[in-house]
């Protein structure tokens, strides 16, 4: 093996690992913002968004990584993925920029409390069916020439992508709900937990529309969990999403075990991102762009790696530290300022 096969497969990893993160960390504040319209009132609303206020703006620190990481590593990724969806992307980022503003100008407003709650809650739903968007985009697939994907600027609209960005908005409202029953007590701990059970069974539903969609796309995805033997050992991926599920079904009722519907929620979202890992490789593009492919050089990699060390396990590190320090229930009167 030599640097130049090793190297895009350990960048592909740390990227991977990046989204991930970001995708479970945020996702819980997207879910607040979806789940706002079902707040009782503006003091119902303040103590959902009370739970995340600590931790909520670190938690973009992964999205940051995995951007930076895919131009270091994987340029012609990057220049393909940023110049074809370039309107998902921006419909993403200030649908972010709109969620950040409103966060904290509500907490400080008066009279307009309402707009910045609504501004709060538009901002969280745009930006995660723009997630959803790109994603789907780039789960179809479609044929690439001179480094652009043939349909152009409007590739990324489909029917697939429409249902995947649906889809990744229940998602994020399923860990919105799992995490206040995590974080909170009395009415709204009970509001969540009616939200969870109905919630989990539409993103089981989503979740197999876009499987039973998949064997119809360019980007051949679902042939290759059946190509020479791959069903075997991959069969254990959606058993154990099947499985989850059940568990998280179950667990929603349950009390006394407040965080299992949370971590439930966030095994669910690991496996289907295995799965999704897994049907793609070793496409960082489907259906034909390989990791190795777009990697940058190995010189490269490894200059951006050298700072990598430094800096991952301090993303890790303040991670941890700050949910450890703001661990446990949020109370209703506590106040953000």
């Amino acid at each position: 093996m030599t640097l130049a096969t090793v190297l895009p497969v350990l960048w592909f990893g740390v990227i991977g690992f990046g989204v991930l993160m970001y995708v479970l960390l945020d996702g819980f504040v997207l879910g607040l913002g979806i789940l706002a319209p079902f707040a009782q009132d503006e003091h119902q609303l303040d103590h959902m968004m009370n739970t995340a206020a600590p931790i909520w703006d670190g938690n973009e620190t992964w999205l940051v990584l995995g951007g930076a990481g895919l131009l270091a590593a994987f340029p012609k990724a990057y220049a393909l993925i940023l110049s074809t969806l370039y309107l998902p992307v921006l419909l993403m980022l200030i649908a972010l920029i709109f969620r950040g503003v409103a966060f904290e100008f509500r907490f400080k407003a008066t009279r307009g409390k309402p707009f910045w709650g609504a501004a709060f809650a538009l901002g969280s739903m745009f930006a995660a069916f723009a997630q959803g968007l790109i994603l789907g985009a780039l789960v179809e697939g479609n044929a690439v020439q001179g480094g652009k994907y043939l349909h152009g600027a409007f590739a990324w609209f489909s029917p697939f992508s429409m249902l995947t960005g649906v889809a990744v908005l229940f998602g994020h409202a399923l860990l919105g709900a799992t995490w206040l029953v995590l974080k909170t007590e009395g009415r709204l701990q009970q509001l969540a937990r009616t939200l969870t059970r109905p919630l989990v069974l539409v993103v089981v539903a989503f979740m197999g529309l876009v499987s039973a969609w998949l064997p119809f796309l360019d980007s051949r995805i679902m042939a290759r969990w059946f190509e020479g033997g791959h069903f075997w050992w991959l069969a254990p991926v959606p058993l154990l999403a099947l499985l989850n599920a059940l568990a998280l079904w179950r667990a929603a009722v349950q009390h006394g075990r407040d965080a299992r519907p949370f971590v439930l929620t966030l095994a669910f979202f690991a496996l289907g991102f295995a799965g999704l890992v897994l049907g793609i490789w070793p496409n960082i593009v489907p259906p034909e762009l390989s990791i190795w492919e777009a990697a940058s050089s190995p010189s490269s990699q490894l200059f951006v790696g050298v700072g990598l060390v430094f800096l991952l396990p301090a993303i890790l590190g303040y991670t941890w530290w700050s949910y450890r320090v703001f661990r446990g229930k949020v109370e209703a009167d506590s106040g953000y300022h």
